[in-house]
């Protein structure tokens, strides 16, 4: 008899291979339905390690979670076009089917920084904010409402009407600025920013994504803040994964949460260390590193259902 994760393997690895036979991504009757199962199918309990799958299952994942960016970005581009086709964008822009979700998600990271930054930061950057920069939006719009917002997108097309959405309020056009660059080509903007937000899909494969984040540990200023986004579970097959036990060279880990709701990324929140960054190839002999991750249950006064881990970090380790 196959066991339950065996089962669920099968089940997305067949929702896969209809979905990659698709030869268009962009929202319809049929793209949508598909879709919509797999979410559901990856949002049910499981407590899956991706990281053990075959190897034939780990190469389906990869392809999957670059059909699924594909089809986020083309979805939110639809919707991006069509709020911002309105004289006043931002009073359409709950019509996203998902702006729930951004709205809860928000909410919780906000919360999740509050514990650790105790004042209000006047600069905040977003890497890999796409045609809907609804996170900023929310941000700018409804909890820091004097920051100013930097996002940094590859796509001058995404970026372009992003800008629509809020160059005709007074406020945020004053407020939220769009740079289209390759972060890992940025260096002195990042040092400006007391906050940093890292999108899901901005490093598709793990390689990328400890690059870019290695990057911005070299980059960002001593203290600053990065919030990550990952995935657990059966989720992980929609996200890459951050291991903050492994991939957070620079930055101390302050906390991991993993919402078992309808939200589906994890939240990551590190402090930039204030030693010196090591490159690659360096020792570690000066680094701070997670000496030990332990996942525990907890409330959460947003009362998502979560799993929360706690990370003892060791002050020193010379």
């Amino acid at each position: 008899m196959e066991s339950h994760q065996e089962l669920l393997v099968a089940y997305i690895t067949d929702l896969y291979e209809k979905i990659s036979r698709l030869e268009d991504l962009s929202p319809s009757i049929h793209v949508n339905t598909l879709f919509t199962k797999l979410v559901l199918t990856c949002l049910s309990p499981s407590d899956i390690d991706v990281t053990r799958l075959s190897e034939r299952a780990q190469e389906m994942r990869s392809r999957l979670i670059k059909l699924c960016g594909e089809s986020e970005g083309i979805l939110e581009g639809h919707f991006s076009t069509l709020i911002g086709s309105h004289a006043n964008p931002l009073y359409h822009i709950s019509i996203f089917p998902y702006y729930s979700n951004y709205l809860k998600l928000t909410q919780l990271e906000l919360s999740m920084l509050k514990k650790y930054c105790t004042t209000l930061p006047n600069r905040v950057a977003f890497i890999g904010s796409g045609p809907l920069p609804l996170t900023s939006i929310i941000l700018a719009t409804k909890h820091l409402m004097t920051t100013s917002f930097h996002n940094y997108d590859m796509d001058p097309s995404a970026n372009a009407k992003a800008f629509q959405l809020v160059s005709s309020d007074p406020d945020l056009s004053k407020r939220m600025f769009f740079h289209t660059a390759d972060i890992m080509n940025v260096s002195s903007g990042l040092k400006e920013c007391e906050v940093i937000f890292l999108a899901a899909l901005v490093g598709m494969d793990k390689e990328e994504k400890t690059q870019v984040i290695h990057h911005l540990a070299e980059h960002m200023a001593p203290g600053a803040f990065l919030l990550l986004r990952s995935a657990h579970g059966a989720r992980a097959f929609l996200y890459p994964v951050i291991d903050p036990c492994d991939d957070l060279l620079g930055f101390e880990v302050l906390s991991v949460f993993h919402p078992t709701d309808e939200v589906i990324n994890s939240v990551i929140i590190v402090r930039k260390q204030l030693s010196p960054v090591l490159s690659w190839n360096q020792e570690l002999a000066s680094t701070t590193l997670p000496s030990k991750c332990s996942e525990i249950q907890c409330f959460n006064p947003l009362n998502h259902g979560n799993i929360m881990e706690e990370l003892a970090i060791d002050e020193q380790l010379l």
